[in-house]
This record gives structure tokens, C-alpha cells and sequence, in this order.
């Protein structure tokens, strides 16, 4: 067996089988890591598709696209083709093994200006695994995976503001091959909020303010065969702006801030109560954990994109700091886009030096055709 994969699967054992999920303490971490909040299957939390993540994981206030419902259902309803599609992959500890990856599949229909529905489905494989015994010899091969689907309905409320809910199905076989482990299985849901509105400068240039506030992932708690060690999912809070500034008929810029937080208790003592008393206290944690992100994105003639970004987390959520990069294109109906990650701090990140990448498929305009009829 791979000896990197086997710590880390004993990580992931670690934390769905005993009640340690809740404090990390180790004085030898660089940044000084101490008391992280790990929750249940993290992987709902991985930034899945390659525009947000070029931009540093922004995503909550940025205008709408394919992928908005990982970061705020009340986007979707904004978006301005009739339906599209788009397909992410995302290699994971690809500078330590190659078949270890993270896909993102989202696919939305508009049903009329007002209203978009969206079906998903996250997949992540770690890859397949040998085990021996204590001579060498082959004791069985496992393939440990994790997924999660469902579907998002958003709904302009106004021009300006849309709401959209989600929910999803959530199976984790994390632990395929361990001994008295069964897969985890639950399901959770979405809410977000988004207001958009342009505006116009005295000097005859267009911008463009956007507002987002969603919690994500919230559900019964996760277990895999032992009921009193069920961990939280990793609920968050998520509230973000975003502003574009259109240079001339050509050249936009905009820049986009997100904060998160984990609705999820920090002490081992609180790991027992329920969902809901959970998200209530984890605001005990005050917000040390608070996780900002910001992106900036240019684009040349809605054609070529530029994107950067970064990520500041303190040592107490997890010190995780690190400066994106990347690029996209888009010709007729066809989109592409590449993120690139660059740790800040002496401390390797599972997409350290990684390309990322999403292809889009967008078709129609009924958004734009009706807005223009409207006014």
C-alpha cells in the first residue's frame, strides 16, 4: 500500500471512528495550528470548479455560471442561457500519487426568466488500494469513495434578488476495507440569497454591485457504524460581494470578497448535541476560524479571462494560506477554464502545483431575449 495514502486514509479513519473530530493540536504544525474543526466528509467543501478556484475560491457574489450551486443557489436564477452544462477534475495529492481525483458535474435548465432548476453530482475517488499482511502477501484491494448528488431550484424574487434551495444525497466509503466500518450515508441542503444590480457612473461607464449570503451543507450527522461517533457535515456560512467595473465596451474588471465560517462546534464535549444546537454554538468559537477569501477577474470582449486570487485562514481554522492563478476562454457555446494553486507558507496543500480544470457548454439567451423585451 501506498505509505502516503495509508496515512491518509488513517487520518480520515481517525476522524469518522473515534471523537477526536473536533480538536487538532499538534505544536509542530507550521503557522501553529491549534484546535482545528474538522467535520465529516470535507470533501462537500472542496472548491469543485476551475473559475472559482482561480480566483481563490470566491464564488458567493461573482456572477452566475454552471457551478454557482456549490457556492450560492440564489445565483442560478440570474444566469442568462436557456441551459448549459459543465464538467470539473480536479487531481487530489497529485504531486504524491496519480489516481486520487475530485469531479463536479452540474447541469441547469431555465425554466423561464425567473425561474432555473440544476442536477449535480460530486464524485471523489482516493484511488485504489493494496493491502498486504505483515510478510507481504496480498490480503484484498480496496477502492475508498465518496459522493453526492441532488438538486437545486432558484427563483428570482425581484430584478435584483433571488433566493434558491438545494439538496443533496451524501455516501461516504471512505473506510472500504476497514474492519467493522460501514459506509456513511446522509442528506443535506442549501440556502442562499443574491442581489444584483448595475448601475451607471457619471462619466457614462457601467458597474455592477452583487450580494450573497448562503448556508451550505446543513444535515443529520454522519456516521460509519457507530452512531455515538457520528461527526457534523460541514456546515457553513458563507457571505460574500462582488464588484465589476466595465472599462469600455471591451475590458471589464471585477473583484469578489467572501467570508466563511464553519457552523460546526470547535470542543470534543459539544460533538453529541444536535445539528441544530451545533450551529448555534459553534458561534461560541467566536470567529478565529473565519476563512477570507478574495478573486479578481478580467475579461477581454467576454472571450479571455485573467484570474487571480487569495486565501487567508488563521492558524486556529486551519492556516491554510495560499495565491491562485488562471485563465478561461470562451467561443460560441463552448467554455474552458484552468486554476493554478501556489502555497504562501511553508506548508504543502493537497493541490499544491496542480492544474485544475472545468469545460462549459452554454446554450441559448432566453435570460437576455426577455430582459430586452421587458425594457
Amino acid at each position: 500500500m501506498n505509505k502516503c495514502r495509508l496515512l491518509f486514509l488513517s487520518l480520515i479513519a481517525s476522524f469518522a471512528l473515534s471523537n477526536v473530530n473536533a480538536q487538532v493540536n499538534n505544536p509542530d504544525d507550521v503557522g501553529g495550528t491549534k484546535d482545528v474543526i474538522a467535520t465529516g466528509v470535507p470533501f462537500l467543501r472542496i472548491t469543485p470548479d476551475a473559475r472559482g478556484a482561480a480566483m481563490g475560491d470566491v464564488g458567493i457574489a461573482t456572477t452566475a455560471d454552471a457551478n454557482s450551486v456549490h457556492y450560492n443557489a440564489g445565483k442560478l436564477a440570474f444566469i442568462e442561457d436557456d441551459m448549459g452544462a459543465s464538467i470539473s477534475y480536479t487531481p487530489w495529492l497529485g504531486k504524491i500519487v496519480n489516481d486520487m481525483w475530485v469531479g463536479y458535474l452540474s447541469g441547469y435548465y431555465k425554466i423561464n426568466k425567473e425561474q432555473t432548476v440544476n442536477l449535480f453530482l460530486r464524485y471523489f475517488d482516493l484511488g485504489s488500494i493494496t493491502f498486504t499482511d505483515e510478510s507481504g502477501n496480498y490480503n484484498g484491494e480496496s477502492r475508498p469513495r465518496e459522493f453526492a448528488v441532488g438538486g437545486t431550484y432558484s427563483r428570482m424574487l425581484s430584478d435584483k434578488i433571488g433566493l434558491g434551495i438545494t439538496a443533496r444525497y451524501i455516501y461516504s466509503n471512505v473506510l472500504d476495507g476497514v474492519a467493522d466500518a460501514v459506509p456513511g450515508n446522509s442528506v443535506s441542503a442549501d440556502i442562499g440569497f443574491y442581489y444584483n444590480n448595475d448601475y451607471m457612473l457619471k462619466n457614462g461607464k457601467k458597474t455592477n454591485l452583487a450580494l450573497g449570503a448562503a448556508i451550505t451543507n446543513i444535515g443529520g450527522k454522519i456516521n460509519y457504524g457507530n452512531e455515538d461517533n457520528a461527526s457534523f457535515l460541514p456546515t457553513n456560512l458563507g457571505i460574500g460581494a462582488s464588484y465589476r467595473y466595465h472599462m469600455d465596451p471591451y475590458n471589464s474588471i471585477a473583484i469578489a470578497l467572501d467570508f466563511n465560517k464553519l457552523l460546526v462546534p470547535r470542543d470534543s464535549v459539544d460533538q453529541n448535541i444536535s445539528v441544530g444546537a451545533g450551529m448555534i454554538e459553534s458561534f461560541g468559537n467566536g470567529f478565529g476560524d473565519l476563512r477570507t477569501n478574495i478573486g479578481v477577474e478580467y475579461w477581454y470582449k467576454d472571450i479571455f479571462a485573467g484570474r487571480t486570487g487569495y486565501q487567508y485562514e488563521s492558524a486556529d481554522a486551519g492556516g491554510r494560506q495560499y495565491v491562485t492563478l488562471g485563465v478561461g476562454f470562451r467561443y460560441q457555446v463552448f467554455g474552458l477554464d484552468m486554476a493554478y494553486l501556489i502555497p504562501t507558507i511553508d506548508r504543502e496543500h493537497p493541490l499544491s502545483e496542480t492544474l485544475r480544470f472545468s469545460l462549459l457548454f452554454n446554450f441559448g439567451d432566453r435570460g437576455r431575449v426577455e430582459s430586452i423585451k421587458e425594457n
